[in-house]
């Protein structure tokens, strides 16, 4: 368990970094923005309006211009991590074609200094849990409404946000090789989040895979 104060430490950052953020974005056309995050973009008048697109294949809107990610069907305003995410993907976002190809957290901008630190709370900890259980991991990854990708002994793909997908590949373990799994990105993935908030939504992703397989 966290520290309490580590948290609200965290908390602060977050809200610091995402007022700034906030600033930065407001500098683009929300009609560019839409078009940038592949999200609909829906006026209110001429100064106001809201994005609409899903996050964790929940439907939410992202308020303009105060750019606050929230809830339609409660109005709940989300956590200062996950408006950081939202802030860090309209900011970065710039419409170029998703590739075909996948990459490792250690290919992505500076990943290779925190690669170690990531697969430490993603692959590692996954292979923890799952070992050599393909069936589960299988359920629970159809379950987080994940679709299947020909890839290792079982693989899925996550889509989190509209331009943004995380793939997920378990490789069974033998006499020879001990089970595995990685967390891999798409190798467009630079054009639409910073490398801290991959690592971020990876941790997420994996977290909420421990927990479906745990219940």
């Amino acid at each position: 368990m966290q520290n309490p104060a580590s948290n609200q430490s965290d908390i602060d950052r977050f809200e610091r970094r995402n007022n700034e953020l906030r600033e930065i974005i407001l500098k683009s056309n929300p009609k560019q923005l839409a078009i940038n995050t592949d999200t609909k973009y829906i006026p209110i008048n001429d100064a106001e309006g809201f994005f609409e697109f899903t996050y964790w294949h929940k439907k939410v809107s992202f308020s303009y211009p105060d750019l606050t990610l929230y809830d339609p069907e409660n109005q709940k305003e989300f956590s200062e991590k996950e408006q950081a995410m939202i802030l860090y993907y309209f900011n970065t976002a710039n419409g170029v074609p998703l590739s075909e190809e996948w990459i490792s957290f250690s290919e992505l901008p500076d990943g290779m200094f925190y690669n170690q630190a990531f697969q430490s709370y993603t692959g590692k900890k996954l292979v923890s849990y799952f070992q050599n259980d393909r069936t589960g991991f299988e359920k629970v990854a159809m379950h987080l409404s994940g679709h299947a990708y020909p890839l290792g002994s079982a693989s899925f793909i996550f889509k989190i946000l509209p331009r943004i997908s995380l793939l997920v590949v378990h490789w069974l373990g033998d006499e020879d090789f001990l089970p595995s799994f990685q967390v891999l990105f798409n190798a467009s993935a630079h054009h639409y989040m910073v490398t801290d908030g991959y690592a971020i939504l990876g941790s997420i992703l994996c977290g909420r895979l421990i927990n479906a397989y745990a219940k």
